[in-house]
């Protein structure tokens, strides 16, 4: 049965956002959701007193961090400790759930100022250390005990995409060259260096077919969004960006459970939802961040949402149509394998890059986007958020 029910909504706008430098940092975790917190405050000119509530997206920080309460702790740091303060988790998604909940009580008219922040602190663990941590996200029970990583899931997945579609090795390094590629204009990024098919190719084999510079680095960093009715946004700023779709959907948590090994089903319905609040369809997306969270994911997505029919991302990727010049420019950040992956950052980072992107100040620019699309992708898509933005008197 349905649970979609026709509701009152206001419209929603980001009047401020913020973003640390992503990579290691010497910052606590707490630290790192302070800066960008902080950022996003100050560039929405609104009082600090004026914010009513904040969601925090983590995943591993009790772990890796030693760390819970962030969202209480967050707040007591900002001085406004008295008001709700909510840490979410979705795994990699966590981030974009907690934009979600933010966007979400203000359409309802429970809230006019909610802060978005998502943090993660994980270059001070060792790599087994967070190998394990992140297999949290899986079936632990099922799967991840009998000593499944994400790299060996995600690994499958390609295998599966590359026989079952003829997608190439060379066509899946090309995700990874493209955003290598963008994040050398991004100063924020961990990776600002451009890279080669060949270099994907021949780096260090993580999980057959998965090679080194197919994954995302380990990363700090944390990423923070301020919303507000759109009807009272132009009184702060002069360019807010419209929140004109959101969707969020669950798919199973474990590979046995997958209908499709190159399918995540969270993603499709994530997007269908975010799609009909807005009106609109991927064709009159003009710039994307997805969830590369291995290559062959960031060609899965734009399948998943639209883009491309199942079976033609790869070559899609490869001819240039996700370029920055594209048709369709995708993860112009770098996305999370240049940018870097602090996972529980990662969906608000995604949205503070679109957020540039059409306000037209972002340091990769892509050519006056009036529309933009971000996804975000927990576990092997056991969760996955879509967010649809557009600019202030310029939506399709």
């Amino acid at each position: 049965m349905s649970q979609n029910k026709k509701i009152s909504m206001r419209p929603v706008s980001i009047i401020g956002v913020g973003c640390t430098q992503f990579g290691k940092s010497d910052s606590s975790i707490i630290d790192l959701a302070i800066q960008s917190s902080v950022e996003a405050i100050n560039s929405a000119n609104v009082k600090y007193d004026d914010i009513q509530s904040i969601y925090l997206g983590n995943f591993v920080g009790e772990r890796l961090a030693n760390q819970g309460s962030l969202g209480a702790m967050l707040a007591d740091r900002l001085d406004i400790s008295d008001i709700p303060a909510t840490k979410t988790e979705g795994a990699c998604a966590s981030g974009g759930i907690a934009f979600r909940h933010a966007f979400l009580t203000i359409a309802l008219g429970l809230y006019d100022f909610v802060l978005a922040t998502g943090v993660e602190k994980m270059t001070s663990s060792s790599t087994p250390d967070v190998t394990a941590a992140l297999a949290t996200a899986g079936d632990m029970e099922m799967e991840m005990y009998a000593g499944l990583t994400f790299p060996g899931a995600f690994a499958m997945i390609m295998a599966s995409h590359m026989q079952k579609y003829g997608t190439t090795r060379e066509q899946i390094a090309s995700v990874s060259v493209k955003n290598h590629r963008n994040g050398t204009n991004n100063p924020k990024a961990m990776f600002q260096k451009e890279i080669n098919v060949e270099d994907v190719i021949t780096s260090r084999e993580i999980s057959e077919p998965i090679r080194l510079f197919d994954c995302p680095p380990i990363s700090d960093g944390a990423a923070s969004v301020l919303l507000c009715p759109t009807e009272i946004a132009k009184n702060f700023v002069d360019n807010p960006v419209n929140i004109l779709g959101s969707g969020h959907a669950s798919g199973p948590i474990s590979l046995s459970g997958m209908n499709d090994l190159t399918s995540f089903s969270a993603t499709a319905i994530a997007a269908n939802e975010a799609y009909a609040m807005s009106g609109l369809r991927a064709k009159d997306i003009d710039v994307i961040e997805v969830h590369d969270c291995f290559s062959i994911a960031e060609i899965i997505a734009l399948e998943d949402l639209g883009f491309f029919n199942k079976g033609e991302g790869g070559p899609a990727t490869e001819s240039g149509i996700t370029a920055l010049n594209g048709i369709f420019p995708t993860n112009p950040s770098g996305g999370l394998i240049a940018k870097g992956h602090p996972v529980g950052a990662t969906g608000i980072a995604q949205i503070y890059e679109l957020t540039k992107q059409l306000q037209g100040i972002s340091t990769n620019q892509t050519n006056e986007p009036e529309t933009a699309l971000a996804h975000n992708l927990g576990g092997v898509g056991a969760l996955s958020t879509v967010h649809i933005l557009g600019k202030t008197n310029g939506t399709k």
